[in-house]
């Protein structure tokens, strides 16, 4: 038989079969009774579905003994002991839980040289400063969201508010007299670029530090979370970059100003007097080529703040060599790192409004390098008397052609 008849003998059974299809389902209903029982008893058996083998989900939450019988062939599996459940589900017992949240370190194929506790899956309880007795973990949380962020904040606004009252009630200080036109070198040039260099790191790193730690609160319902999470992640980024850049240049300011910045006579009355600001306008207690308020930010912001938060911070960064980073350790490089920044912000944007809008002819110091002879007599008298004696050259660097001022007061 050819391909195309046995395709036209197929095609016209199956038009057989559907014009025969309505007359035999009539035919058959006489006789349906009889046939009535054995459909009825095919129908159950054909309705059952067939029995399913093993779990039947995976959630946690919806394997339970009372509602899928198959959470555990064992019998009685709601009322067994943690020994039984053991035996059962070695990883599902209260011991065993417990055991972990106390710090048990389990198995990990990852070496201690790279991953020192990533067996560890919850941190052994502690108590830092400031918080309860519970999983490391939990405690560095409640010290920051209790401590650090509201009482951090809530310094930094008090000492921007402080010195707005203060600029608001006094205004600039200093420079009473004209000058005089003669002008004394204060800072040579190599010190102004290890300052700038220094001070534009610094306010990168506040900036950055204060967008990360309080931006949620100020910018996240303004920029919403997806334009606040890449702007967090970029300043993150800066931050980490600028902090070594900040790590070394404070240590070239430190070794420059160090020689000047030596506790000598005048500096107990200065800090006695406030630096004038509690006597007359124009009063201001003698000090040397730095003064005692000055001397209070060396060494106080650059040595002593300046090395935890270097120090801190490098841990955070983790460039430090051959040093254990677990999470306990960066736990508490954070809180100490959250403590001196906040306080070294505090200090030097002290210094940044005497440097800039708090004192007349500060900033034109540190930028040019230059002060009039009556600001120095006005300031730092004592340092001004040295100039006049000849025991400190008013010009203490070699200028460049043009660069310094027609009339510098001789040595």
């Amino acid at each position: 038989m050819s391909r195309s008849t046995e395709l036209i003998a197929r095609s016209l059974i199956a038009l057989a079969a559907l014009v025969a299809g309505p007359a035999m389902a009539q035919a058959t209903q006489p006789g349906q009774s009889q046939g009535s029982g054995q459909a009825a008893a095919a129908q159950p058996a054909a309705s059952q579905p067939t029995a399913a083998v093993g779990i039947q989900g995976q959630n946690i939450f919806q394997v339970k003994p009372e509602t899928r019988p198959d959470a555990s062939s064992e019998p009685g599996y709601a009322e067994q002991t943690n020994g039984q459940r053991n035996r059962v589900q070695p990883g599902n017992n209260a011991p065993m839980w417990r055991q972990v949240q106390n710090g048990m370190e389990g198995y990990s194929s990852l070496p201690k040289s790279e991953a020192p506790e990533a067996g560890v899956l919850i941190q052994a309880p502690v108590q830092y400063p400031g918080s309860r007795f519970t999983t490391a973990g939990e405690a560095w949380r409640q010290v920051r969201n209790r401590w650090l962020i509201p009482y951090g904040g809530s310094l930094i606004l008090i000492t921007l508010g402080a010195l707005a009252i203060f600029y608001f009630a006094k205004g600039p200080v200093g420079q009473h007299d004209p000058d005089t036109g003669r002008k004394i070198e204060r800072f040579t040039p190599f010190e102004r670029a290890a300052h700038w260099a220094n001070a534009i790191a610094f306010v990168a790193l506040m900036i950055t530090g204060i967008v990360m730690a309080f931006g949620k609160f100020f910018l996240l319902p303004i920029l919403g979370g997806t334009l606040f999470g890449w702007l967090t992640w970029l300043l993150k980024t800066l931050h980490n970059f600028a902090g070594p850049l900040f790590a070394v240049s404070l240590v070239i300011v430190f070794f420059t100003f160090l020689r000047d910045n030596w506790p000598q006579k005048g500096d107990l009355h200065w800090l006695a007097r406030a630096g004038g600001m509690l006597g007359k306008p124009g009063q201001e207690p003698p000090s040397h080529r730095f003064n005692a308020g000055e001397k209070i930010v060396f060494w106080g912001g650059v040595l002593f703040l300046g090395a935890i938060v270097v120090a801190s911070g490098l841990v955070l960064d983790k460039l430090i060599p051959n040093l254990a980073y677990t999470r306990a350790t960066m736990q508490v490089a954070h809180m100490v790192h959250a403590v001196a920044t906040v306080l070294m912000m505090c200090l030097f944007l002290g210094h940044i409004y005497l440097g800039t809008i708090g004192m007349r002819g500060a900033y034109s110091a540190m930028r040019n390098g230059y002060v009039d002879e009556e600001w120095a007599r006005e300031h730092h008298a004592y340092w001004y008397e040295d100039i006049r004696a000849g025991r400190i050259p008013a010009q203490r660097s070699t200028p460049r052609e043009g660069g310094a001022p027609d009339q510098v007061r001789p040595a």
